[in-house]
């Protein structure tokens, strides 16, 4: 069901909640309602996927535990249709969770249990950079590389006319390669925390940028491993 609403702005983000928790939906419902958001909320992958057939959503906020069809099976299957910006919530912040929604296509994670303000901030994040306007206002440095261009600003990812779409955690390792292009970027920088689990989603968000930018990801030549210190981006001269 959609929350009761009152009145929005034209641009407000419409949000999807999909959680089997009705006392979680509900605080979440009326907490993003109250900052400004249109939500609609759904107990089960299922219902939340009857909600998508007829609406748009701007981001949806996943459960992982559910019953019958858990989130990461449905994100899996929304991925191969839509991308539409997706934040996973999660009672575990076991490594292997992160690094298998990472895999997914998941734009970020949330681990419970959280404070409803963190989650606003996560949302705004993300929404800035799906909604980012294409080829407006001052202007940015771009780095290229063979027909992609990257721009360090608007955190924008193009193959030549076309956007090409990259998740949150994507675009924050593509701009800090970007914007040291040509030098080696350390495992941990990219990891944003040092510790070793973090790094290993490193590798995992670094496979999922070559199948988007490389011919061959097996044998990358923009997105390159120095092995045993980190990752170069070689862009154009």
């Amino acid at each position: 069901m959609s929350a009761a609403a009152g009145s929005f702005q034209d641009d407000a983000a419409h949000v999807l909640v999909v959680d089997d928790d009705r006392r979680l939906r509900d605080l979440l419902s009326s907490y993003l309602v109250k900052h400004g958001h249109r939500v609609t909320v759904a107990p089960t992958a299922a219902k939340a996927r009857a909600f998508l057939e007829g609406l748009a959503f701007d981001i949806i906020v996943l459960d992982v535990m559910m019953p019958v069809e858990n989130g990461f099976d449905f994100a899996a299957d929304l991925r191969g249709r839509s991308q539409v910006p997706i934040l996973m919530l999660t009672a575990r912040g076991d490594a292997e969770d992160r690094v298998r929604g990472l895999e997914i296509g998941v734009d970020d994670y949330l681990a419970k249990p959280f404070e409803p303000r963190e989650l606003l901030l996560r949302i705004g994040s993300v929404l800035r950079r799906t909604r980012a306007s294409p080829a407006s206002g001052p202007q940015t440095t771009v780095v290229r590389f063979g027909r992609f261009a990257f721009s360090l600003e608007r955190g924008e990812l193009r193959a030549g006319d076309e956007p090409v779409r990259i998740t949150e955690r994507e675009r924050e390792m593509l701009r800090l390669l970007s914007a040291n292009a040509g030098a080696i970027v350390s495992r941990e920088a990219l990891s944003g925390s040092g510790g070793a689990a973090q790094e290993r989603t490193v590798d995992v968000l670094v496979n999922r940028l070559r199948r988007k930018i490389e011919q061959d990801p097996a044998n990358p030549r923009y997105l390159q491993t120095a092995r045993g210190a980190g990752y170069r981006l070689i862009a154009d001269a």
